[in-house]
């Protein structure tokens, strides 16, 4: 069965089976979890070195149809651990009661929403590994300080140990993207709950970078500034040049505001 891809799912199926060996090989395990769910699977380029791994149990999460098909018809074994829809409107918890982590090659036009969506999940994933955009990927993985640095580096460096890996080249997906792709790996750390509330964090981190260009002092001003942060030097800087712990402290001092009017 000829599986074909298609645009509107942003489909580029990876056809190089050393590449995909070094994927799965960056699943570490270390006892935190048994479960895998790949995402996307495609033609099962991951799933192929995926199911060689005994020490993990495979469920694969596919929107195609005719993905499907080819999935059922070659990985026999995997039937009923093959989650039919878009993993956007999944609903985790119903199909997982344990830790489980996520790989795969990600759509590029929503893998920012699959970060979001994992955040959600974080307790229950340990371990993300994948493929994306590498321009996002590197941003992703970006320190402080770095103009690749943003939004969603903030977010999952908040809760995961970031590495980026390798770069992969368009010549070796079917058809080739435009761009280069970049591997990750993201490993969550020890912080179970941030010393913040993290609508309110979310919100700072949101407008902070707004307006990346501006200090925090105008970038944030819409917020009304608290008293506790007028002559504060850390709102002469830009919002890149924060770390997590420094916009943990930043939200502290509006919740503080928030409680004392």
């Amino acid at each position: 069965m000829d599986v074909r891809p298609k645009k509107h799912l942003g489909q580029h199926f990876l056809n190089d089976k050393g590449i995909a060996a070094d994927i799965v090989a960056l699943l570490s395990g270390h006892g935190h979890y048994q479960t895998v769910l790949e995402l996307g699977p495609g033609t099962g380029v991951l799933t192929d070195f995926l199911v060689r791994q005994s020490k993990f149990e495979v469920f694969l999460a596919e929107i195609d149809q005719e993905s499907i098909g080819y999935l059922r018809k070659h990985y026999p074994a995997l039937q009923e651990k093959i989650i039919e829809g878009d993993f956007l409107q999944l609903k985790l918890e119903d199909y997982f009661g344990q830790p489980f982590a996520l790989i795969g090659n990600f759509p590029y036009n929503i893998s920012s929403q699959i970060f979001f969506k994992a955040l959600d999940y974080r307790d229950q994933i340990p371990e993300i590994v994948c493929m994306l955009q590498k321009e996002v990927a590197q941003r992703i993985a970006s320190p402080p300080g770095n103009r690749d640095y943003g939004i969603l580096s903030v977010f999952l460096q908040a809760y995961y140990h970031i590495e980026y890996c390798f770069t992969v080249p368009p010549h070796v997906f079917l058809p080739p993207p435009k761009v280069q792709s970049g591997v990750i790996r993201l490993k969550r750390n020890n912080v179970i709950k941030l010393d913040c509330d993290e609508v309110w964090f979310r919100k700072v981190v949101k407008q902070g970078f707004n307006q990346r260009r501006k200090t925090l002092r105008n970038a944030l001003k819409v917020l009304t500034l608290p008293a506790s942060l007028q002559s504060d030097p850390i709102l002469d800087k830009r919002a890149e040049q924060l770390s997590v712990a420094d916009f943990v402290y930043l939200t502290q001092q509006f919740e503080q505001k928030t409680i004392t009017t």
